[in-house]
Formats: structure tokens, sequence, C-alpha cells
């Protein structure tokens, strides 16, 4: 490893962790090259070369974390719970919660084959009918987790039940707050008519990923007019919740504009000629799956999920401005705090 690479600051110290790995995780075997992967603002992850095989490495940032965050022992709880489930996760190996180790808490998993598709649009798929056939199994994927049988996956107090929207409301008040630079009069907005406008708790509780989107998903192409999802990523923020949050948390994404560096939705794009449902249409089919009618309180759902990506977002800059982000497109995602907070003001506005 060259010395630039050792300073590196997610940079992992391999005669360390063989030591570790060989007593605590024998079958992984031994390490011989640990590569950063690009993209992941949070939990810095790492493609692990054994002797065995493939797998991955996923840390939380070493330095100072905001309370609850970055929390990968979760995340592994989660993965290790849908083994055998409807919900692909790739195989859970081992999780160490001792940070002296290399720094900071870890877990290995399974290196899975497959695509992933960064542009909600999916410029680089050829037919209509594939990108349909998609997003049909992004769906059908979200229905089947929300049908998690909670007390089955052992998964109970995996988060608190009941009150879902008002606790979140208040946490990520809060973690937005504890990263707060600048007054922004459209967050500002926002909060207020979120506080005015939280629904009744209907009693709905499931397993929640809290960032499902396209690009945490990952794809088997080999039959173009039936993809398949071989694994969800990403399990960082998930929870017992409400099942709207990710629905809604989905479709605020397909609503960005389509030219947004980073994140980039369909705003502004012919839907049909991609071959993509419209929102309706991928509401429609995710209430179908799970027997559900109506959805009430949508734009409140929605201007939540504005509010929270802007949060998340909002820490991203501030442990870049801290010197600890794992990603130099920090500063960058920074500069989509206010417009996030604007469209879903737009979006209130539209609905009243």
């Amino acid at each position: 490893m060259s010395k630039d690479k050792a300073k590196a600051p997610h940079a992992l110290d391999l005669a360390v962790l063989n030591e570790y790995l060989s007593t605590a995780c024998p079958s992984i075997g031994k390490v011989k090259t640990a590569e950063k992967f690009a993209g992941g603002q949070s939990n810095p992850t790492f493609k692990l070369t054994t002797d065995n095989g493939v797998y991955v490495l996923r840390r939380q940032p070493p330095g100072k974390l905001l309370k609850s965050a970055h929390a990968v022992d979760r995340e592994f709880r989660v993965i290790n719970a849908l083994q055998g489930s409807e919900v692909p996760v790739p195989k859970a190996y081992h999780l160490c919660e001792d940070s002296s180790i290399i720094g900071s808490m870890f877990y290995i998993m399974a290196f899975v084959e497959g695509d992933i598709f960064w542009n909600s649009a999916l410029p680089e798929v050829e037919s209509s009918a594939t990108r349909g056939a998609m997003y049909d199994e992004m769906n059908r994927v979200l229905a089947a987790l929300h049908s998690v049988d909670i007390e089955g996956a052992g998964l109970t107090d995996y988060g608190k039940p009941g009150s879902y929207f008002e606790r979140q409301l208040s946490r990520w008040t809060k973690q937005y707050r504890a990263s707060e630079l600048e007054h922004i009069e459209e967050i500002e907005s926002l909060i207020q008519y979120l506080e005015a406008n939280l629904p009744e708790d209907d009693g709905q509780v499931s397993l929640v990923h809290g960032d499902f989107r396209l690009d945490n998903m990952m794809f088997d192409m080999a039959d173009p007019l039936n993809p398949k999802v071989v694994a969800v990523l990403d399990w960082e923020l998930s929870t017992l919740g409400h099942p709207y949050a990710d629905l809604a948390y989905q479709c605020m994404q397909l609503r960005l504009p389509s030219d947004i560096a980073h994140a980039a939705g369909l705003g502004g794009l012919d839907r049909k000629q991609l071959g993509i449902p419209t929102e309706k249409e991928y509401i429609d089919a995710y209430c179908k799956r799970r027997e559900i009618g109506a959805i009430d309180n949508w734009t409140f759902y929605l201007a939540f999920s504005f509010f929270r990506l802007a949060a998340i977002l909002q820490g991203v800059v501030k442990r870049a401005h801290d010197g600890n982000a794992s990603s130099e497109k920090a500063m960058q995602l920074g500069a989509m705090v206010r417009p996030l907070a604007q469209i879903a003001n737009q979006t209130i506005h539209q609905s009243e």
C-alpha cells in the first residue's frame, strides 16, 4: 500500500484486520486487498478480496458521530433477520462492535454480483419494457418488505411501534439543527407545515428501509424482460415504522428534476415514453400488492420525505465541514438542501 493510501482517513490496516478475523470469522479467509467503493456518503464500504473469495466490509466513519447515525450494527441485524425472506439481501457474516480493531464498528457480508443503476430514468437500459419491469420489480420488493412478519423475523424491538411520523419529525428536526450551518427560510416554512399537518397515527407498523431507491438495489439483468433485484443495500436507516414513509420517499425522489446533480429524478421527463409508471400507477400497484385502499395525507408524506432528505444531506455537509465526510461530493450535495425545501413547498402549495 502506498504512503498516500495509508494516510487515507478510511484506510484499513490489513495486518490488524486479518489477525482479528482469523479467530472472529475464519470462514472468509485471509484478506489480501481492501478496495474502497466510490459513492456512499455515509458508511465507508470496502471490497475485500480474500483467499476464500470476495466479501464486503462496511464500517462507521472514524471521528465524532451524531447520536444514532451510522448504525452499522442495526444494518447487520436486519440483513441477518431477512435471510431467506422475499426481500433479497446479501449473506451476513460477522459484526465487530469493538471499535479498537480498525478504529470503528464494522460488519462483513457477501459480495453480490449485480448491476447498480444511478439515474432514475435508466438511460443505459435500451428497452422501455425493461424499464417498466425494473420499476415493477422494485415495487414488488417494497411491498414484500412491508409485509415481513416482524415477530417471525425477531425484530419486534427493532423500533418503537406507533407515532412514527411524530417521532421522525422530531428526530430529523433535531438532526437538522445539530448540522445547521446557515438559516434557510424555505426549510423553516417546511418544518412549520409538517408540524401543523402531522396526521393521526393509523396504527400501521412495518419494517421500513429508510432509503429505498433505485441505486440501493442490485439487479440481475440476465433476462431483460424479467429483471430481478438480487440485493437491497444500505439498511442503516431501517427501523420499525410506517410503510408509507418508504413509498413517499421513493416517489419524492422521482419528482426531483432530471438534471439535478447526484440525485437525478424524473421531473420534466416523459415517463410514458420511457416505459416508467406514473406516480399514481406506482402507488396503485403497491396498494394492490398489499391489498390496501387509497392513501390519505399523501402531500404530508411527500413533504416529510423532502425534509428528511434535506436533513440527511445537511448532516453530510456538516461532516465535510468538520473534516470527516466519506466523499468529496459532500459540499456539492449541500447545495441541494435549499432546492429540496423549495420543491417541497411547491408540492404543498399545488395540493392546497
